[in-house]
């Protein structure tokens, strides 16, 4: 699979003179036509409903376009939930799927009708001691246990994960909320992340399926909707093939009529949880070459750093890199490109094939657009950049200012030493 950036040099160009890099950038168009194709490989079931995972990219603006789309959202934090309610989402169209919570963010939640998805069995009683009742509708997060496999490859362990509850524990959570008052329950599971498999939903369908037709048998709780949460992910490298959710979600209905309309439960909704395929591929972050040196290696020093992009120095993992305008170039120069971090790990790539790279280049790091900019942070007292959205129409629009000096102080608001700043 080819890597094309959805923005050109000379877009760029145009860009920088009003917002300097680094910035981040995200796609309309794409992120609009992909909810659209999530829903039409789901439109076999009436209910279907994407929450889109706040965390991966939170920004109000991007909420608001896939809202338009359909969308709801994931929250799992106070904050969160207050980003969701101020752009118009409201009671169902909310999942609050958190864990270790504290309890004044389930008052919240409730508060704004979203349906609370339990991580634990003891957050029962929390939730009945902090709201004086059970919700009506509820769902509980179920954990297999082991090792999440398929076929032969092992995809994740989800023995080792915090999350969710044993079967004998949703079981017997079951029975006691039907008992305190809850009249519709949910189901969910995450088991893996960012497969690029087609057969990841399929496979995880068929456990929550079989087990929500254990769950109707034991507890006789009515079951409306069950989460695959997400996991779906996306092809970070160049020779990784895509994810084709058309195929996934007649997978997912071949297991659907399988398992779930032999027992009765044809009715049941499907819920997903999607971050990263809903907008990873559709951000990118766009940084200048700005330093060269040549000791043992060749190095490219460029204007981002970790604090704008920290998933390569803390998984190592890879991003592609364009070099605006030298796409066509051939790749004959082993570069590490690295920010300004007085860590030696604040690396985007290493020992990387690009172009020749001259100061004042261009580069576009790709796939940031979940868990990119949401993973920033200030050390070093870096300020985080800006991210703006190239919109259908070609312009540009600024949804978050860059940090300033004054943001990185601010918490410090009652020491008269830094209010110069």
């Amino acid at each position: 699979m080819e890597k094309k950036p959805f923005v050109t040099l000379e877009q760029i160009q145009e860009i920088t003179k009003t917002y300097p890099t680094p910035f981040y950038l995200y796609d309309e168009k794409g992120i609009r036509e992909n909810a659209r194709k999530l829903f039409q490989a789901f439109s076999w079931n009436k209910g279907f409903k994407e929450y889109f995972a706040v965390k991966a990219t939170p920004n109000p603006f991007i909420l608001k376009i896939l809202k338009e789309e359909g969308c709801g959202t994931d929250c799992s934090s106070m904050t969160e939930l207050m980003m969701s309610e101020a752009c118009g989402f409201s009671g169902s169209q909310i999942m609050f799927s958190s864990n270790d919570t504290p309890p004044a963010e389930f008052a919240f939640a409730a508060k704004l009708g979203a349906i609370i998805n339990l991580d634990d069995f003891t957050h029962i009683q929390c939730l009945e001691d902090t709201l004086g009742y059970i919700p009506e509708t509820i769902s509980c997060r179920f954990n297999p246990g082991g090792t999440f496999q398929i076929s032969n490859d092992i995809m994740d362990n989800p023995g080792e994960a915090k999350y969710g509850m044993t079967e004998e524990q949703i079981t017997q959570a079951f029975s006691i909320l039907k008992e305190k008052g809850a009249k519709y329950f949910g189901i969910h599971a995450f088991l893996a992340s960012n497969t690029v498999t087609n057969e990841y939903y399929p496979v995880l369908a068929k456990t929550l399926f079989e087990l929500a037709v254990r769950l109707k048998e034991k507890t006789g709780a009515d079951i409306r909707f069950i989460n695959l949460s997400g996991g779906v992910g996306i092809p970070y490298r160049p020779d990784q093939e895509p994810n084709d959710i058309l195929a996934i979600g007649e997978g997912v209905r071949k297991v659907y009529e399988q398992v779930l309309v032999p027992a009765g439960m044809g009715d049941v909704s499907l819920c997903t949880e999607l971050g990263r395929f809903m907008l990873g591929p559709y951000g990118c972050l766009v940084t200048k070459a700005i330093h060269e040196k040549h000791t043992y290696k060749e190095y490219i020093g460029v204007d981002a750093c970790a604090v704008n992009l920290m998933r390569p120095a803390m998984y190592g993992a890879y991003h592609h890199i364009t070099v605006a305008g030298k796409e066509d170039w051939p790749l004959d120069h082993k570069y590490d490109v690295t920010g300004s971090l007085c860590e030696n790990n604040d690396k985007f790539a290493i020992d990387r094939m690009l172009p020749e790279i001259k100061m004042g280049d261009y580069l576009i790091i790709h796939d940031t657009g979940a868990h990119g900019f949401a993973m920033g942070y200030n050390y070093n007292g870096k300020l985080k950049s800006a991210e703006l959205l190239l919109k259908e129409d070609g312009s540009v629009e600024m949804i978050r200012r860059a940090e300033t000096p004054k943001d990185y102080f601010a918490t410090f608001d009652f020491c008269d030493l830094l209010k110069k700043y």
